[in-house]
């Protein structure tokens, strides 16, 4: 299908019924969490290892079929005064990239902040800083996921 930069447009493009992926995309990793098929709830699920983007995009492939996901929330990592830089270009190359091998609408969130507010919550859990690292990625998708999720409940 395609990617949407507006919000409302991608959100009337999601089939009923699916789950939603959240994706916060690092250099590094692909912190992925999953919705439930009510737009509810988002919760956590994996980080990806990054590689190259073809073995990226079958890494997601293989999430999107067991989770029979409608659609993908990309958080956009926008700098503080709202403005594009160079990580918010290489977002939505990945998006137009992952949108030319997958026919699911991809959204975008922005992410300003996901990644301190997944931290905090972990700290508050009283994780150990190993257990924070290997966990931060998807941890922030789901903060990403959940915003666009509230977001759409208050759509309807």
């Amino acid at each position: 299908m395609s990617y949407y930069n507006d919000f409302i447009t991608f959100a009337d493009s999601i089939p009923k019924f699916k789950s939603l992926l959240g994706l916060d995309l690092g250099t590094k990793t692909i912190g992925v969490a999953v919705s439930d098929t009510l737009w509810s709830i988002a919760t956590p699920r994996e980080t990806i290892k990054r590689k190259k983007f073809g073995l990226d995009a079958d890494a997601l492939d293989v999430i999107i079929k067991n989770t029979n996901a409608g659609g993908i929330v990309l958080g956009l990592p926008m700098n503080m005064d709202g403005s594009e830089g160079p990580r918010c270009q290489a977002t939505r190359a990945f998006a137009r990239n992952l949108a030319a091998r997958c026919d699911l609408p991809i959204g975008f969130w922005d992410e300003r902040l996901s990644s301190i507010a997944a931290e905090r919550a972990m700290l508050e859990a009283d994780m150990s800083r190993a257990k924070r690292a290997n966990a931060i990625d998807h941890v922030a998708a789901s903060y990403i996921l959940q915003g666009a999720l509230d977001r759409i409940g208050n759509l309807s």
